[in-house]
């Protein structure tokens, strides 16, 4: 199958396993031509096969790896792995399987040594704080000399190497080959974000989670999943692959982590055979916090755990930052971290790129890129703006394309009731009309004049707008794309970051 790039240059120092050893990993498969090669290599891509790699020909959404088998022989593959029955003129091996997709998850577990069994899998999964979570979880854990590996929406992070990656959890085998390299690097932990889609595509099978946790739910997604009943139930199966045996000691336990101010976490707990660590801000729990104040400089409130309290001082803000700090506080906790230390780290912590990011080129009016791209978590941010404001609020925010069209009024209405003036605008329109993804937001703002909504299709043209009718003292909040550095029109990406086209307009400002 084409598209993607690999996580790891290195391709995880280049294993070799003979194929004959490789195969009994699978519990159904018809084997023809020899089996007594090496392969030194795993490829879905065929675009990325190496001579003596091994080739799964996986059936996707758009396309079928099958097409892709010629190419995967022209550049040297050493094995096919199908689910046709196919014939060909190369006498290389074939092995047929019902189902290559599941197939590769065993295949890639195996060639990799199955690294999560010598890795602490952490994975974050909910609607919205994914990243910000995995990063705090990280960053204490580092604090706290333990070398951890990262993949998320961003990108990879093992150590100070950073690596590209497609999705916000990748396929089965490139996480295998990721989590195989952290191992080697010398990982005793690994934090992933653990996207809905990609636990009920089955990315996942395989991976042996020590801590799972869960954020929040909220509308999303609902092109692909349908129904919020079917997005609960995908978030769920991070919860129910959660490991049912027990250890000795608390640290090494299954634990799932739950934000307990959020409803569905009664049926994530109800399927997990983890320990449970509560978390909230509006009741009681294993961790939650007291008196939260807001200030120009970050959020100020009491820390309360089951291993004692520390008042906590940290540059994030937002009520949903200390929603995100309290997750990571209980995965901390669970790891058998002080609650010292993990103070010191939320203390230093500057946020994530995209995440509540300020663009400051010295103006007098405050801008705020931000990855809100759903109606709770834009609710969230200009709730938070609202709270320190001095002058008017503006914000700029789009839908995306071939995604969730319920959503989109809701997006427009929020919007719309938490600023002075809304500017709604293009985000990612891929293959849709960009002008209809915007009249179908304008849907959710009628009752509200044309001088609190306006629409102007070019994403630029929005943001130079805003920028530009700013005053000293207002906030200009660019939603939707946070660390995005492209926007998607008519399936081609072009070079496009709200941060640097938020920096050109307020020089052109002065």
């Amino acid at each position: 199958m084409k598209g993607g790039r690999r996580l790891s240059p290195s391709r995880a120092a280049r294993y070799v396993m003979k194929l004959e050893e490789l195969i009994p990993s699978l519990m159904v498969a018809e084997i023809k031509g020899n089996t007594d090669v090496e392969i030194k290599g795993m490829e879905m891509d065929s675009r990325q096969v190496k001579p003596e790699d091994l080739f799964i020909a996986v059936k996707g959404f758009h396309v079928d790896g099958h097409r892709f088998i010629p190419e995967a022989i022209q550049r040297g593959a050493a094995a096919i792995v199908v689910e046709e029955n196919i014939h060909l003129k190369e006498d290389i091996p074939v092995i047929r399987v019902p189902d290559t997709h599941r197939a590769m998850a065993v295949l890639a577990s195996t060639f990799y040594r199955h690294p999560t069994r010598h890795l602490k899998l952490i994975g974050v999964t909910g609607t919205n704080g994914k990243t910000t979570v995995t990063h705090l979880i990280r960053d204490i854990l580092q604090d706290s000399g333990r070398m951890t590996g990262l993949i998320g929406t961003m990108n990879m992070k093992i150590g100070d190497r950073v690596y590209p990656v497609k999705n916000t959890t990748p396929e089965s085998l490139e996480l295998q080959r990721g989590f195989r390299e952290m191992v080697d690097r010398g990982c005793s932990h690994a934090v992933i974000e653990a996207s809905s889609h990609a636990l009920h595509m089955g990315r996942t099978r395989g991976c042996q989670f020590k801590t799972v946790v869960f954020t929040n739910l909220t509308q999303d997604h609902l092109d692909y999943h349908g129904t919020m009943e079917h997005y609960r139930a995908a978030k769920g199966l991070l919860f129910s692959q959660l490991g049912n045996a027990y250890q000795d000691r608390s640290e090494d336990q299954p634990l799932a982590v739950l934000n307990i101010d959020d409803e569905a976490s009664s049926y994530f707990k109800e399927i997990t055979s983890g320990q449970v660590i509560t978390y909230s801000i509006k009741q009681p729990a294993d961790v939650y916090a007291e008196h939260i104040q807001f200030h120009p400089g970050g959020t100020s409130f009491k820390l309360k755990t089951f291993h004692g309290s520390v008042d906590v001082q940290m540059k994030l803000m937002g009520t949903f930052n200390v929603y995100n700090v309290l997750a990571a506080t209980a995965v901390a906790l669970g790891e058998g971290i002080s609650i010292e230390q993990i103070r010191k780290t939320l203390s230093r912590v500057q946020g994530v790129p995209g995440r509540f990011e300020r663009v400051d080129e010295g103006q007098s009016f405050t801008v705020l890129v931000d990855y809100a791209h759903t109606p709770d978590s834009l609710e969230n941010v200009l709730t938070t703006i609202r709270e320190f404001a001095m002058g008017k609020v503006t914000c700029v925010v789009g839908c995306g394309g071939d995604r969730d069209r319920t959503k989109r009024p809701q997006m427009a209405q929020i919007a719309a009731s938490y600023s002075e003036q809304a500017i709604i605008t293009s985000d990612n329109p891929r293959t849709e009309d960009p002008q209809q993804i915007i009249d179908d937001m304008m849907d959710g703002v009628n009752g509200f004049s044309p001088e609190r909504v306006k629409s102007i299709v070019d994403r630029t043209e929005a943001i130079r707008s805003a920028i530009h009718s700013a005053s000293a003292g207002d906030v200009v909040l660019i939603a939707g794309k946070g660390h995005e550095t492209y926007q998607e029109i008519d399936g081609i990406r072009y070079d496009f970051d709200d941060r640097e086209v938020a920096r050109q307009a307020i020089l052109e400002k002065g």
